[in-house]
């Protein structure tokens, strides 16, 4: 994403709720909003797409049903393991195009990981790197949160993109970490620390 637009993407959020630990925020382009049932159709129309669950632990939707099942699931875990999850939505079309929260959250050591999926009709748009500094600011204003960490797999080096763009930092490649899709993938590891990140989106976007 050009840095002009990630910067207005910035300094144009803003964070509204009812539910002051689970807010909706809105950017430039999108809103990131809980996750509610009515969304399964928009869900499955984008996660039966091979080309979206080609990097991804989860395979391709394979009916609305099986949709709804883990709509269920995202929506229980997230209340009850503080992952909040949210449904990406575009503010153009009222439509939920992908999702972004945290896969795992050590208390302890105050850290988190955080994963995404974005429709595939809107790849290239930037609109996964605003979602994604988005979502940093959001959780770096929440107690106990002081590292997040992404990771991808090598060969999808798009994804690395949109954590560069959204304040990561790449740490180094963690070779064949995981077995998924039949075969041993190793990964990039990026990530953001709450001071550094503060810091530097405040000296390159202005937005304190």
């Amino acid at each position: 994403m050009k840095k002009d637009v990630h910067n207005f993407c910035l300094k144009s959020l803003r964070v509204t709720s009812a539910k002051e630990d689970h807010p909706v925020i809105y950017t430039q382009r999108l809103i990131l909003r809980p996750l509610h049932m009515r969304d399964a159709r928009d869900f499955y129309a984008y996660a039966k797409d091979p080309r979206v669950a080609e990097y991804v632990f989860w395979e391709p939707h394979e009916n609305l049903g099986q949709t709804r099942s883990i709509l269920r699931s995202l929506i229980a875990q997230s209340k009850q393991e503080q992952l909040y999850t949210k449904a990406i939505i575009s503010k153009d079309s009222q439509r939920m195009i992908g999702t972004i929260g945290l896969v795992t959250r050590d208390t302890e050591n105050q850290t988190a990981e955080v994963g995404f999926s974005l429709c595939a009709l809107h790849w290239g748009q930037g609109l996964m790197s605003e979602a994604l500094s988005a979502y940093l600011r959001y959780l770096f204003f929440l107690p106990g949160l002081n590292r997040i960490e992404a990771q991808h797999d090598v060969l999808n080096p798009a994804s690395g993109a949109v954590m560069e763009n959204a304040g990561m930092h790449k740490e180094g490649v963690l070779r064949e970490r995981i077995y998924y899709k039949k075969r041993y993938a190793s990964v990039v590891l990026y990530s953001a620390l709450k001071a550094q990140w503060m810091k530097e989106q405040s000296e390159t976007t202005g937005f304190d």
